[in-house]
């Protein structure tokens, strides 16, 4: 038989591709399956919780209740137990009776008659409301005391809209209410407190970025706490409140901005002060809480949500014990893992599954350990397209391989995987990067990476049972992030590489303890540092400098520009540019051609922006080009020749 040598190619490229092992996903592990809603019900969850009976309870944002019997079946039993509420933003079970935070008030709801639907709406505790569009109310979530956390958003929408307002006591607030009625003013500085979660008895609260927020986070809050939001601080000097901070001591160290006719983000000289400067140096006995565990924005999320610890007792994978974080813009969950550090909680976050239909708001354990998951997006966007949505993530039986655990050790950290590891590839120095950086503490929204410093590898030691790597690094700094990839290591069985390649540890404080005792390689030269970080512009300056327009005027001066900006010839592939857009993780927030958290590289082809332009914009956002969006975080710490290059591709696809 004869072949052409168009079909012998064909033969050997097919028989190449079919060698290629298929590496396992997220799906491998963890499955997305749809909980059926019936035809009718707007099901825009803004809580979630499981009845002692096993069936599933849903607030909705728009005033329903409805309980779910059966839900795991393919046929699930709706039935509404309660209407007519004002947007529930949260649900709990308390001895069988369900109850939920209104915008106004912590409410009861009650069967009395035991018919399935609920006859009597019992205010538990009502807290003042202007009327104002944003003064959400989440929560509640269970105290070890019977008691309840509820938290209130602050108010947005006023001449400077970017600066949020506690226009009427509490709103910035974290309140604890007795099931009797009693209001216990309990900690401030929140701005939209939509991530909370009860562990263990204890409060653990996260937030989105913004004003006063550099990124999202998890933090610990106890009774008097101050997580950073100045705004809430309007009723700090009232009898009942237990806080210690005062709004003027904030502004005596950093410049509010609050005149209302200019925009901080357009303001690049604000002075670089992190939450760790705050806590440490300025005000030693009137803290600002800072985050345990920070969540880089656009990597594990954009607007924090659900806080929920893994109680399944291994019933649900290997990460028994730890945080999962819920992200309702970018519909997906994050994975935390803390540690106590002289008395306080630090700890690493993880990407753990992604692909949600919408955006996650609420979780809770079924009665099966799979974990029931509600979403909506209505006003609020979600890369997930779904207007709302229920699903079940179910835990496939197969082990990731995966970092379990992240701790620190005086000269580095320990990394402990749910695999044994290869020791060749476990003891190279050169497969793990450590870089480190913090955010700015200021009043404009979101803040660049700052501090940003590479961190040598000098060893790594890998455990006698296979499970841990020890590795020492240079330069470990109190009060940043430690971004940990180990992207050589690979697992001792299949030869895998890390499902999840990153851990972002918050290193709080230094453990104190031995050193390692294995031989270091010798010290490098001082490494230099990226691209810039004390100022989001600075690394910009040049292509920032020459920007006369952020948007060429005519098409003939864009194609002017875009031949003095690149070489005529240079093209760049869609994989290499994906591969660059998965490294800097611009693809958590854009997609090519659809809408997502960010624009779609397609409408950014569009506008003809140079690739100096694109440069500059990346290193140092401008959100009033792209004001239907949620503002982009400056991202100075991407080289310039990768921008460049991606740029180049963005700008092919208007071909």
């Amino acid at each position: 038989m004869k072949y052409s040598l168009f079909t012998l190619v064909c033969l050997f490229a097919l028989q190449t591709l079919m060698a290629q092992p298929i590496l396992p996903t997220e799906d491998t592990y963890f499955k997305i399956i749809k909980v059926p809603i019936p035809e009718g019900v707007i099901l825009e969850a803004g809580g979630v919780c499981t009845m002692p009976n096993g069936s599933i309870a849903v607030s909705t944002r728009r005033g329903e209740v409805w309980i779910i019997e059966n839900p795991a079946s393919v046929h699930p039993n709706y039935r509404l137990f309660a209407s007519g509420l004002h947007e529930i933003l949260g649900l709990a079970c308390k001895n069988g009776e369900l109850y939920c935070a209104q915008r106004g008030e912590l409410t009861k709801l009650v069967d009395r008659n035991g018919d399935g639907e609920a006859d009597r709406y019992e205010t538990v505790y009502a807290w003042p409301i202007s009327g104002h569009y944003h003064e959400y109310s989440f929560g509640p979530k269970l105290a070890a005391d019977g008691s309840f956390w509820v938290t209130g958003n602050v108010s947005f929408g006023s001449s400077d809209w970017w600066a949020g307002k506690s226009i009427v006591p509490w709103r910035g607030w974290t309140m604890k209410i007795s099931e009797d009625g009693h209001m216990e003013p309990f900690a401030a500085g929140m701005r939209s407190p939509c991530g909370i979660g009860s562990v263990d008895g204890e409060f653990f609260y996260g937030d989105n970025q913004g004003d006063w927020m550099g990124s999202g986070f998890v933090s610990h809050i106890e009774r008097g706490d101050f997580a950073g939001h100045p705004a809430s601080l309007a009723w700090a000097d009232r009898p009942e409140s237990p806080v210690k901070m005062r709004k003027e001591l904030v502004y005596k160290q950093i410049d509010p901005r609050d005149d209302p006719n200019v925009k901080p983000e357009y303001i690049k000289d604000e002075p670089v002060t992190t939450i760790y400067d705050m806590e440490h140096r300025m005000y030693p006995d009137k803290q600002v809480k800072a985050p345990a565990v920070w969540l880089p924005h656009g990597i594990l999320g954009v607007s924090t949500s659900e806080i929920i610890s893994d109680e399944t007792g291994g019933a649900f994978g290997p990460f028994a014990g730890q945080l999962l974080v819920g992200d309702q813009g970018m519909s997906k969950i994050a994975r935390v893992f803390l540690e106590k550090v002289k008395g306080e909680y630090q700890g690493a976050s993880f990407d753990f599954r992604s692909g949600f239909r919408s955006g996650v708001l609420r979780m809770s354990w079924g009665a099966d350990h799979t974990l029931y998951v509600g979403g909506t997006n209505r006003g609020w966007g979600s890369t997930g397209k779904e207007a709302y949505a229920l699903e079940r993530l179910v835990w496939t039986g197969q082990l990731p391989f995966e970092m379990k655990a992240v701790r620190a050790m005086p000269d580095g950290f320990e990394i402990e995987f749910t695999q044994p590891v290869d020791k060749a590839s476990a003891e190279k120095t050169t497969n793990y990067t450590v870089t480190s950086y913090s955010y700015k503490y200021h009043p404009v929204y979101g803040s660049p990476i700052v501090g940003f410093e590479e961190n040598a590898v000098r060893g790594a030691k890998l455990s006698a049972d296979g499970m841990k790597v020890r590795i020492v690094i240079d330069g470990l700094r109190a009060g940043y992030i430690h971004d940990i990839k180990p992207e050589g290591v690979r697992s001792a069985a299949e030869k895998l590489p890390l499902l999840h390649g990153a851990a972002y540890y918050t290193l709080n404080a230094i453990p104190e303890g031995p050193k390692a005792d294995f031989p270091l390689t010798a010290a490098p030269s001082k490494p230099k540092n990226k691209a810039v970080v004390n100022d989001p512009g600075a690394a910009a300056n040049s292509p920032d400098k020459q920007m006369k327009e952020a948007r060429p005027s005519t098409e003939g001066e864009a194609k002017k520009a875009q031949k003095s900006a690149a070489p005529k010839q240079q093209v760049v592939t869609e994989k290499e540019a994906l591969a660059l857009l998965t490294k800097h993780t611009c693809t958590a927030c854009h997609k090519i051609s659809e809408r997502s958290v960010g624009p779609a590289y397609t409408e950014v082809a569009k506008r003809k922006y140079t690739t100096a332009q694109i440069v500059s914009l990346v290193h140092s956002p401008k959100p009033e080009h792209w004001p239907d969006y949620t503002p982009m975080a400056p991202m100075a710490h991407v080289p310039k020749k990768d921008i460049e290059k991606i740029a180049i591709w963005i700008n092919s696809l208007r071909k």
